[in-house]
Order: C-alpha cells, then sequence, then structure tokens
C-alpha cells in the first residue's frame, strides 16, 4: 500500500508547498494577502520574485528540481542571515518556516515533481512513477 500512496504524496506535498510558497512572494511584490509591497532595489524583492514564480512552477512541477534547489537555498539564506542572528532556536526566532521550506524544497530536488506535474507529463512517465 505503501508503494502506491507515496507517489500520490509527493504530489500533494509539492502542490502545498508551492501554493503556500508563492503566497510569500505576492506578499511582497504586490501587498496580497495583507501583505506589504518591497521596493526593487532591497533584498526581499529578489527573495519574492523567487518565492512567487519559483511557487508557481514548483505547484505545477515545471523545473521542479532546479526550482526548488533555488527555492531551498533562498531558505537557507533567509534563515541564517534573517533568523539565526536572533536566537539559536528557530522557534524563538522565528526561522521555523523557512526551515521547514528548505528541507521541503531540498526533498523535491531529490525526488523531483512527481508523476502528476509537468515535468512528469513532458517525461512520459505514468502517474505512479517516480521522477
Amino acid at each position: 500500500m505503501q508503494e502506491r500512496l507515496e507517489p500520490i504524496f509527493l504530489n500533494i506535498l509539492r502542490i502545498v508547498s508551492g501554493f503556500l510558497f508563492f503566497q510569500h512572494g505576492a506578499a511582497k511584490l504586490w501587498g496580497w494577502f495583507d501583505g506589504s509591497v518591497v521596493e526593487f532595489p532591497e533584498l526581499r524583492f529578489f527573495a519574492g520574485v523567487i518565492e512567487f514564480f519559483g511557487g508557481l512552477l514548483i505547484m505545477v512541477g515545471f523545473g521542479t528540481r532546479a526550482t526548488a534547489f533555488l527555492a531551498s537555498g533562498l531558505m537557507a539564506f533567509a534563515y541564517f542571515i534573517v533568523h539565526a542572528p536572533q536566537d539559536f532556536w528557530p522557534y524563538v526566532n522565528g526561522g521555523t518556516t523557512a526551515t521547514l521550506y528548505c528541507f521541503i524544497f531540498l526533498y523535491l530536488v531529490v525526488r523531483g515533481g512527481g508523476g502528476f506535474s509537468i515535468d512528469g507529463l513532458l517525461s512520459g512517465r505514468k502517474a505512479g512513477e517516480v521522477t
């Protein structure tokens, strides 16, 4: 049973993670979801671009491995630049979300987008196969 469910949940993890991640970028770039717009030269603007477009690409599973690698690196960078200097513990320094995104995206780098993704469709694999 695990062999049948694992590919389904890989796709669910990818879709939900991408869906949540793109919202962070939308909040930074356009102020959606009660966010505040970050202007162009700020470093957070570039993070917003990666979050928005990377989240959409991960959600649909297009260029999943490369996009997830970039997003994982962004979240590691965000953690060590913004959160870690505040305190050692992620719960205290507000870095739990960045840490989770970092490792979820790192997992997607290794596993790929799954069969129910544009990557999976382009490679001609069946929905149950791991890409």
